[in-house]
Formats: C-alpha cells, structure tokens, sequence
C-alpha cells in the first residue's frame, strides 16, 4: 500500500509541474491581485479536484468519461471560463477597489472552482488512471479520498509557492508599463488555453 501511495505521489507532482489552466489562473490571481488571492483560487481548484474524486468513486466521472455530450458540454464550458477571464485581463485594471475586494472572496474560490469543475480531462483522469493506483482489496472509497488528498496537498504546496514568486515579483512592476504587459500577456495565455480545452480530444 505504501508503495503504491509513493508511486501516486510521483504521479501527482508532475501532474502539478505540467502547465495547465489551473497554473494560468493562479499565475493571473496572484499577478493581478495579491497572495491571498491567488491561495483563494487554488482552495478553489482543490475543491474542483476533491469532487472529481468523489465523483469517481460514484461513478459520475465515468459517466462523463464515457458521454460524448458530457464531455463536450464540459469541454466548452471550461473553455468559457478561461477565455471570459483572459478578456478581462487584456481589458485592463478597471475594477473599482471595493469590487475587487468583494472578488478576493466569493471570485477567487468560485473561479478556482468553476476551472477545476469544468474540465473534462479531470474526468478522465479520475477513471483511467486512479484505479490502477487502488491495490486489490483495499476498500476503493477511502484509497481514493487518501490519493486525492495527495494530489491536493501536491497542488497546494506547489500553487502556493507559484503565488508567493509571481506577488512578490509584481510587487516591482506595480505601476510601471511591465505590469500591463504582464496582465496583457496573462489574458493571452488564458485565451490560448480556452482555445486548446475547446479544441481537445478525449
């Protein structure tokens, strides 16, 4: 079982390394906004990921796997979220500031959230590859919970740390032309994204 878990964990950290929407939203939070923020949107993303898990366990994400309305519905919802969040972004810092107060709340976590949600390749992730981490016999609900707990901490620590570098480093760009390149070049790459989620195969 240890062994298995280590295995998972290795599997997890690259999965966190690889570049991807939620690497593009936390990068635009903590770019945008500030540290907490961006740990806002990445509670958000984590909570994505734990109901993926849960709803692989009941079946939900096999159904999605295997529905090619599911999967494209989720598909182009995905693409929405990310191509409306990188229009903001290339539209500029116009928000007043108790707006973008009320948006480290409530806006932060529900991006996070609806990302995370609205990726199909969640889905079949949660299908194709957690069941060959589940040693036979064990119980498949708690495995599971304790994998996605892993994936979660991995995302976290490394999100986390993603946020604290790109803050800290517009903490020396706030108020120059550099800033509005970065948040132009931010928009771009959230649009990229929303493009190739539409564009996606299973």
């Amino acid at each position: 079982m240890l062994a298995t878990l280590l295995s998972f964990l290795g599997v997890a950290v690259l999965l966190s390394l690889l570049p991807g929407p939620a690497t593009a939203l936390v990068v635009r939070s903590a770019a945008l906004h500030s540290r907490r923020h961006a740990f806002l949107t990445v509670l958000g993303n984590s909570t994505g990921i734990l109901g993926w898990a849960l709803a692989s366990v009941l079946g939900i994400a096999a159904l999605v796997a295997a529905s090619e309305a599911a999967f494209t519905a989720l598909k182009v919802a995905g693409a929405i979220v990310l191509v409306v969040l990188g229009i903001q972004a290339l539209r500029g810092r116009e928000q007043k500031a108790e707006r973008r107060k009320q948006s480290v709340g409530r806006g932060a976590y529900g991006q996070g959230l609806m990302t995370s949600a609205a990726n199909p390749k969640l889905a079949v992730f949660f299908v194709a590859l957690f069941p060959q981490f589940v040693p036979r016999g064990y119980p498949v609900l708690p495995t599971t919970f304790a994998m996605a707990l892993m994936l979660i901490a991995v995302d976290l620590v490394y999100f986390t740390a993603l946020a604290w570098v790109v803050a800290r480093a517009r903490r020396t760009i706030v108020g120059s032309r550099l800033a509005r390149r970065v948040e132009q070049l931010t928009g771009a790459v959230m649009i990229g994204l929303g493009v190739r989620v539409a564009l996606e195969q299973r």
